[in-house]
Protein backbone atom coordinates (compact mmCIF):
# COMPACT_ATOMS: atom_id res chain seq x y z
CA UNK A 1 0.00 0.00 0.00
CA UNK A 2 1.18 3.41 -1.10
CA UNK A 3 2.45 5.73 1.91
CA UNK A 4 -0.19 7.98 0.77
CA UNK A 5 -2.96 5.63 0.90
CA UNK A 6 -2.04 4.58 4.64
CA UNK A 7 -3.92 6.49 7.67
CA UNK A 8 -1.53 9.18 9.16
CA UNK A 9 -1.66 7.86 13.15
CA UNK A 10 -0.89 11.75 13.84
CA UNK A 11 -4.16 12.68 12.21
CA UNK A 12 -5.89 10.87 14.81
CA UNK A 13 -6.97 11.52 18.54
CA UNK A 14 -7.25 9.21 21.46
CA UNK A 15 -10.64 7.83 20.27
CA UNK A 16 -9.95 7.29 16.98
CA UNK A 17 -6.53 5.63 17.32
CA UNK A 18 -8.61 3.17 19.70
CA UNK A 19 -11.01 2.55 16.85
CA UNK A 20 -8.56 2.00 14.33
CA UNK A 21 -6.60 -0.29 16.05
CA UNK A 22 -9.33 -2.20 17.11
CA UNK A 23 -10.71 -2.46 13.13
CA UNK A 24 -6.77 -4.36 12.90
CA UNK A 25 -7.90 -6.65 15.37
CA UNK A 26 -5.62 -5.46 17.94
CA UNK A 27 -7.01 -4.68 21.80
CA UNK A 28 -8.06 -1.05 22.14
CA UNK A 29 -5.96 -0.68 25.05
CA UNK A 30 -2.76 -0.62 22.45
CA UNK A 31 -4.07 2.60 21.34
CA UNK A 32 -2.31 3.97 24.79
CA UNK A 33 0.65 2.36 23.80
CA UNK A 34 1.16 3.49 20.03
CA UNK A 35 0.00 7.21 20.88
CA UNK A 36 2.16 8.03 23.53
CA UNK A 37 4.84 6.49 21.15
CA UNK A 38 4.29 8.35 18.33
CA UNK A 39 4.08 12.10 20.34
CA UNK A 40 7.37 11.34 21.55
CA UNK A 41 8.50 10.67 17.77
CA UNK A 42 8.72 7.43 17.69
CA UNK A 43 8.46 5.57 14.25
CA UNK A 44 6.29 2.12 14.36
CA UNK A 45 8.74 -0.11 14.01
CA UNK A 46 10.14 1.93 17.30
CA UNK A 47 7.62 0.66 19.30
CA UNK A 48 8.89 -2.46 20.99
CA UNK A 49 5.72 -2.99 23.57
CA UNK A 50 3.63 -4.40 20.76
CA UNK A 51 4.89 -7.84 18.98
CA UNK A 52 6.64 -7.98 16.04
CA UNK A 53 3.59 -9.03 14.41
CA UNK A 54 1.20 -6.07 15.27
CA UNK A 55 4.09 -3.75 14.62
CA UNK A 56 3.85 -5.21 11.24
CA UNK A 57 -0.04 -5.05 10.69
CA UNK A 58 -0.24 -1.58 11.84
CA UNK A 59 2.77 -0.57 9.37
CA UNK A 60 0.87 -2.09 6.80
CA UNK A 61 -2.05 -0.12 7.41
CA UNK A 62 -0.66 3.07 8.71
CA UNK A 63 2.40 5.73 9.23
CA UNK A 64 3.10 7.81 11.83
CA UNK A 65 3.01 10.93 9.73
CA UNK A 66 5.99 12.23 11.27
CA UNK A 67 7.81 15.17 8.86
CA UNK A 68 10.78 14.45 7.41
CA UNK A 69 13.76 16.65 8.31
CA UNK A 70 15.30 17.39 5.32
CA UNK A 71 17.80 20.45 6.52
CA UNK A 72 18.30 22.59 9.84
CA UNK A 73 19.56 26.03 9.39
CA UNK A 74 20.99 27.38 13.13
CA UNK A 75 20.95 31.43 13.38
CA UNK A 76 24.57 32.50 14.21
CA UNK A 77 22.78 35.64 16.27
CA UNK A 78 20.26 33.38 18.56
CA UNK A 79 19.13 30.23 19.26
CA UNK A 80 16.40 30.35 16.69
CA UNK A 81 16.61 27.40 13.87
CA UNK A 82 14.96 26.95 10.23
CA UNK A 83 13.47 23.16 9.89
CA UNK A 84 12.71 22.79 6.06
CA UNK A 85 10.42 19.49 6.29
CA UNK A 86 8.88 17.21 3.45
CA UNK A 87 6.04 15.61 4.48
CA UNK A 88 3.73 13.57 2.21
CA UNK A 89 4.07 13.51 -0.97
CA UNK A 90 7.51 15.09 -1.10
CA UNK A 91 5.57 18.69 -0.39
CA UNK A 92 8.50 20.72 1.99
CA UNK A 93 7.39 23.19 4.86
CA UNK A 94 9.57 24.99 7.17
CA UNK A 95 8.84 26.02 10.72
CA UNK A 96 10.96 27.87 13.26
CA UNK A 97 12.45 27.60 16.58
CA UNK A 98 12.52 29.69 19.05
CA UNK A 99 14.24 30.31 22.58
CA UNK A 100 12.42 32.85 24.82
CA UNK A 101 12.96 33.43 28.63
CA UNK A 102 10.01 31.78 29.20
CA UNK A 103 10.79 29.00 27.13
CA UNK A 104 10.83 27.47 23.80
CA UNK A 105 8.08 28.19 21.27
CA UNK A 106 7.99 27.03 17.54
CA UNK A 107 6.38 28.48 14.79
CA UNK A 108 4.08 26.22 12.16
CA UNK A 109 3.10 26.46 9.14
CA UNK A 110 -0.64 25.27 8.08
CA UNK A 111 -0.23 24.74 4.45
CA UNK A 112 2.09 24.44 1.46
CA UNK A 113 2.27 28.01 -0.02
CA UNK A 114 -0.37 30.35 0.04
CA UNK A 115 -3.49 31.78 -1.11
CA UNK A 116 -3.70 34.99 0.09
CA UNK A 117 -1.27 37.48 -1.71
CA UNK A 118 0.44 39.53 0.44
CA UNK A 119 2.87 41.56 -1.07
CA UNK A 120 5.68 41.62 1.83
CA UNK A 121 5.36 37.99 2.41
CA UNK A 122 7.90 35.80 1.01
CA UNK A 123 5.20 32.88 0.76
CA UNK A 124 3.04 34.77 -1.81
CA UNK A 125 5.88 34.10 -4.24
CA UNK A 126 5.10 29.95 -4.20
CA UNK A 127 2.31 28.17 -5.90
CA UNK A 128 -0.01 26.87 -3.39
CA UNK A 129 0.87 22.39 -3.32
CA UNK A 130 -2.37 21.89 -0.60
CA UNK A 131 -3.36 22.05 2.64
CA UNK A 132 -1.39 20.12 5.88
CA UNK A 133 -3.20 17.82 7.72
CA UNK A 134 -3.86 18.24 11.35
CA UNK A 135 -0.90 15.34 12.38
CA UNK A 136 1.18 16.67 9.79
CA UNK A 137 0.84 20.63 11.64
CA UNK A 138 1.55 18.66 15.16
CA UNK A 139 4.33 16.65 13.60
CA UNK A 140 6.50 19.68 12.87
CA UNK A 141 6.07 20.47 16.83
CA UNK A 142 7.21 16.85 17.87
CA UNK A 143 9.65 16.50 15.23
CA UNK A 144 11.64 19.29 16.89
CA UNK A 145 11.11 18.25 20.28
CA UNK A 146 12.56 15.37 19.32
CA UNK A 147 15.70 16.52 17.10
CA UNK A 148 16.34 19.20 20.01
CA UNK A 149 15.33 17.13 23.22
CA UNK A 150 13.61 19.94 24.51
CA UNK A 151 9.46 20.28 25.32
CA UNK A 152 8.27 23.25 23.25
CA UNK A 153 5.76 25.04 25.24
CA UNK A 154 3.98 27.74 23.00
CA UNK A 155 2.89 27.66 19.36
CA UNK A 156 2.72 30.72 16.66
CA UNK A 157 0.35 29.16 13.96
CA UNK A 158 2.17 31.81 11.63
CA UNK A 159 4.39 30.09 9.34
CA UNK A 160 3.76 29.43 6.08
CA UNK A 161 -0.16 29.49 5.03
CA UNK A 162 -2.93 31.29 6.23
CA UNK A 163 -4.43 28.64 9.25
CA UNK A 164 -8.49 30.18 8.58
CA UNK A 165 -7.56 28.80 5.09
CA UNK A 166 -7.44 25.61 6.25
CA UNK A 167 -10.01 26.03 8.69
CA UNK A 168 -11.21 22.38 9.85
CA UNK A 169 -7.42 20.80 9.81
CA UNK A 170 -6.22 23.27 11.94
CA UNK A 171 -9.43 23.15 14.47
CA UNK A 172 -8.93 19.34 14.50
CA UNK A 173 -4.86 20.52 15.12
CA UNK A 174 -5.50 22.86 18.02
CA UNK A 175 -7.80 20.29 19.51
CA UNK A 176 -4.88 17.16 19.46
CA UNK A 177 -2.37 19.64 21.00
CA UNK A 178 -4.62 20.99 23.42
CA UNK A 179 -5.85 17.94 24.75
CA UNK A 180 -4.54 15.96 27.89
CA UNK A 181 -4.17 12.74 26.14
CA UNK A 182 -2.06 14.96 23.38
CA UNK A 183 1.14 17.57 23.99
CA UNK A 184 -1.13 19.10 26.44
CA UNK A 185 -0.14 22.79 25.58
CA UNK A 186 -3.00 24.80 26.82
CA UNK A 187 -4.87 27.36 23.91
CA UNK A 188 -3.54 30.41 26.21
CA UNK A 189 -0.21 29.80 24.55
CA UNK A 190 -1.27 28.91 21.59
CA UNK A 191 -1.07 32.14 18.49
CA UNK A 192 -3.00 32.32 15.48
CA UNK A 193 -2.61 34.48 12.84
CA UNK A 194 -4.83 35.55 10.14
CA UNK A 195 -4.94 38.11 7.42
CA UNK A 196 -8.47 38.93 7.92
CA UNK A 197 -10.74 35.89 6.87
CA UNK A 198 -13.91 37.33 8.34
CA UNK A 199 -16.35 34.42 8.61
CA UNK A 200 -13.77 31.75 9.99
CA UNK A 201 -12.87 34.62 12.73
CA UNK A 202 -16.13 34.09 14.11
CA UNK A 203 -16.43 30.38 13.67
CA UNK A 204 -13.03 30.00 15.76
CA UNK A 205 -14.72 32.59 18.64
CA UNK A 206 -17.56 29.92 18.87
CA UNK A 207 -14.97 26.89 19.19
CA UNK A 208 -14.52 26.85 22.81
CA UNK A 209 -10.47 26.97 22.37
CA UNK A 210 -9.16 30.19 23.88
CA UNK A 211 -6.04 30.84 21.25
CA UNK A 212 -4.72 34.33 21.10
CA UNK A 213 -6.29 35.83 17.62
CA UNK A 214 -3.22 37.84 15.97
CA UNK A 215 -4.42 39.92 12.84
CA UNK A 216 -2.44 40.79 10.21
CA UNK A 217 -3.48 44.26 9.70
CA UNK A 218 -0.41 46.69 8.46
CA UNK A 219 -2.65 49.36 7.09
CA UNK A 220 -5.31 50.86 8.91
CA UNK A 221 -6.81 52.46 5.14
CA UNK A 222 -9.25 50.19 3.05
CA UNK A 223 -7.73 51.47 0.08
CA UNK A 224 -3.85 51.19 0.90
CA UNK A 225 -4.43 47.97 2.90
CA UNK A 226 -6.00 46.62 -0.17
CA UNK A 227 -2.95 47.06 -2.21
CA UNK A 228 -0.69 45.06 -0.17
CA UNK A 229 -3.66 42.72 1.38
CA UNK A 230 -5.73 41.65 -1.86
CA UNK A 231 -8.07 39.58 1.24
CA UNK A 232 -9.45 43.39 2.07
CA UNK A 233 -11.53 43.76 -0.58
CA UNK A 234 -13.12 40.60 0.32
CA UNK A 235 -13.44 42.18 4.09
CA UNK A 236 -12.65 45.29 4.47
CA UNK A 237 -11.58 47.11 7.62
CA UNK A 238 -14.97 47.57 9.01
CA UNK A 239 -16.23 43.77 8.82
CA UNK A 240 -13.16 42.83 10.17
CA UNK A 241 -12.96 45.02 13.30
CA UNK A 242 -16.47 43.63 13.60
CA UNK A 243 -15.24 40.03 14.03
CA UNK A 244 -12.44 40.74 16.57
CA UNK A 245 -14.67 43.02 18.56
CA UNK A 246 -16.69 39.42 18.38
CA UNK A 247 -14.23 37.41 19.04
CA UNK A 248 -12.95 39.54 22.28
CA UNK A 249 -16.62 39.33 23.37
CA UNK A 250 -17.06 35.67 22.83
CA UNK A 251 -13.07 34.39 24.37
CA UNK A 252 -12.49 37.07 26.59
CA UNK A 253 -9.59 37.24 24.98
CA UNK A 254 -7.47 40.61 23.17
CA UNK A 255 -7.01 40.57 19.98
CA UNK A 256 -3.16 40.96 18.99
CA UNK A 257 -2.69 43.18 15.51
CA UNK A 258 0.29 42.51 13.75
CA UNK A 259 1.63 46.24 11.92
CA UNK A 260 4.51 45.49 9.79
CA UNK A 261 6.09 48.96 9.42
CA UNK A 262 6.91 49.62 5.81
CA UNK A 263 9.28 52.92 5.22
CA UNK A 264 7.33 55.20 3.25
CA UNK A 265 4.22 53.07 3.10
CA UNK A 266 3.07 52.76 6.42
CA UNK A 267 4.65 54.44 8.99
CA UNK A 268 3.49 58.28 8.95
CA UNK A 269 1.85 60.28 11.73
CA UNK A 270 -1.24 60.20 9.35
CA UNK A 271 -1.30 56.21 9.80
CA UNK A 272 -0.63 56.09 13.65
CA UNK A 273 -3.44 58.12 14.19
CA UNK A 274 -5.93 56.54 12.28
CA UNK A 275 -4.63 52.77 13.62
CA UNK A 276 -5.19 54.26 16.96
CA UNK A 277 -8.87 55.73 16.40
CA UNK A 278 -10.12 52.56 14.77
CA UNK A 279 -8.66 50.91 17.70
CA UNK A 280 -9.53 53.16 20.43
CA UNK A 281 -12.85 50.93 21.66
CA UNK A 282 -10.98 47.50 21.48
CA UNK A 283 -9.40 45.39 24.18
CA UNK A 284 -6.14 44.61 21.83
CA UNK A 285 -2.30 44.96 21.62
CA UNK A 286 -0.33 46.16 18.46
CA UNK A 287 3.02 44.48 17.72
CA UNK A 288 5.18 46.58 15.71
CA UNK A 289 7.67 44.36 13.76
CA UNK A 290 9.88 46.21 11.28
CA UNK A 291 9.34 44.95 7.86
CA UNK A 292 11.87 42.21 6.72
CA UNK A 293 13.57 42.45 3.37
CA UNK A 294 11.95 40.13 1.17
CA UNK A 295 13.74 39.91 -2.67
CA UNK A 296 11.42 41.23 -5.15
CA UNK A 297 8.91 43.07 -2.67
CA UNK A 298 11.06 46.77 -2.99
CA UNK A 299 10.01 47.15 0.96
CA UNK A 300 12.37 48.71 3.23
CA UNK A 301 12.02 48.82 7.09
CA UNK A 302 12.00 52.20 8.68
CA UNK A 303 15.27 53.42 10.58
CA UNK A 304 15.19 52.67 14.53
CA UNK A 305 14.31 56.43 15.46
CA UNK A 306 11.15 55.96 12.86
CA UNK A 307 10.12 52.55 14.55
CA UNK A 308 10.15 53.84 18.33
CA UNK A 309 8.32 57.37 16.78
CA UNK A 310 5.21 55.23 15.58
CA UNK A 311 4.90 52.96 19.01
CA UNK A 312 4.93 56.20 20.71
CA UNK A 313 2.46 57.71 18.96
CA UNK A 314 0.23 54.71 19.52
CA UNK A 315 1.20 54.80 23.49
CA UNK A 316 0.58 58.29 23.20
CA UNK A 317 -2.98 57.90 22.25
CA UNK A 318 -3.54 54.92 25.24
CA UNK A 319 -3.18 52.11 22.64
CA UNK A 320 -0.51 49.75 23.99
CA UNK A 321 1.76 48.61 21.20
CA UNK A 322 5.29 46.76 21.21
CA UNK A 323 8.14 46.39 18.73
CA UNK A 324 9.00 42.28 18.22
CA UNK A 325 12.18 41.28 19.07
CA UNK A 326 13.63 39.82 15.96
CA UNK A 327 14.83 36.65 15.28
CA UNK A 328 16.92 34.12 12.86
CA UNK A 329 16.40 37.17 10.35
CA UNK A 330 20.47 35.81 9.30
CA UNK A 331 18.78 32.31 7.86
CA UNK A 332 15.51 34.14 6.48
CA UNK A 333 13.76 32.73 9.79
CA UNK A 334 11.85 36.09 10.60
CA UNK A 335 8.55 37.22 10.21
CA UNK A 336 7.30 37.29 6.26
CA UNK A 337 10.81 35.48 5.15
CA UNK A 338 9.38 31.60 5.34
CA UNK A 339 8.48 30.11 2.20
CA UNK A 340 8.86 26.29 0.19
CA UNK A 341 12.45 26.00 -0.42
CA UNK A 342 13.11 24.27 -3.47
CA UNK A 343 16.55 22.41 -3.28
CA UNK A 344 17.78 19.45 -4.53
CA UNK A 345 18.07 16.04 -2.54
CA UNK A 346 22.13 16.42 -3.08
CA UNK A 347 21.84 20.22 -1.72
CA UNK A 348 19.43 18.82 1.28
CA UNK A 349 21.78 16.04 2.23
CA UNK A 350 24.75 18.63 2.30
CA UNK A 351 22.83 21.14 3.97
CA UNK A 352 21.90 18.21 6.95
CA UNK A 353 25.42 17.07 7.19
CA UNK A 354 27.02 20.95 7.69
CA UNK A 355 24.53 21.68 10.17
CA UNK A 356 24.87 18.46 12.09
CA UNK A 357 28.67 19.36 12.19
CA UNK A 358 28.23 22.75 13.74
Amino acid sequence: MCDLQKIRLLDLDREELAAFVSSLNMPRYRASQIYGRILAGDDIPDITSLSKKDREVLSQAAVSGLPEIVSVRQSKLDETAKYLFKVSGGVLVETVLMKYSYGYSVCVSSQAGCRMGCRFCASSGIAFSRDLTPGEILGQIIAVNKDKNIRIGHVVIMGIGEPLDNYDNVIKFLKLITSEDGLNISARKISLSTCGIVPNIIRLAGEGIPVTLSVSLHNPFDDERSEIMPVNRLYPLDELFKACREYVRLTGRRVTFEYSLISGVNDSARHANELAARLSHLQCHVNIIPVNKVTGTGFERPDREAINRFAKMLEEKGIPATVRRELGRDISAACGQLRKSVITEQSADQSLSADKEA
